[in-house]
């Protein structure tokens, strides 16, 4: 993993925030984690960020004030921002959320484990598939 990647993360839930955050540190030391607690927040951090290259979005579906399908959408409506890979986190399985999500732009949709190692090994395969290679 190089250095100059950063993780727009977006969840209103301080623990699991905090959990994803440290699963991605612990992944990439180097890497930055920038929060937020809603899709609006969110949005305007990654507006606010200037250069996105070597950058993931990774949202919660159910957030105050604007919910991680609206932020998705909006993120893909944005100039400049259409690429930008963006994975949307949920506690439900249900298989019409993950229709959803997609059908926004989310270019991938994980349900949220239930342990620290599972975490970890989500983060891994994310900043893989996403930041691996620039």
């Amino acid at each position: 993993m190089e250095e100059g990647q950063t993780v727009h993360l977006a969840d209103d839930d301080e623990d699991d925030r905090m959990l994803i955050k440290d699963a991605l540190q612990e992944a990439n030391p180097n890497l930055t984690v920038i929060e937020a607690e809603n899709g609006k927040e969110l949005i305007e951090n990654v507006k606010d960020a200037g250069d996105i290259s070597g950058t993931v979005v990774l949202v919660d579906m159910n957030m105050p004030k604007m919910n991680g399908i609206e932020a998705i959408q909006e993120i893909r409506a944005e100039p400049g921002l259409e690429k930008l890979p963006a994975v949307m986190m949920s506690t439900s399985s249900n298989p019409e959320l993950k229709k959803k999500a997609l059908a926004a732009g989310a270019d991938d949709f994980i349900v949220k484990p239930n342990t620290f190692k599972a975490l970890l090994d989500i983060t891994k395969s994310i900043l893989a598939r996403f930041l691996g290679k620039r």
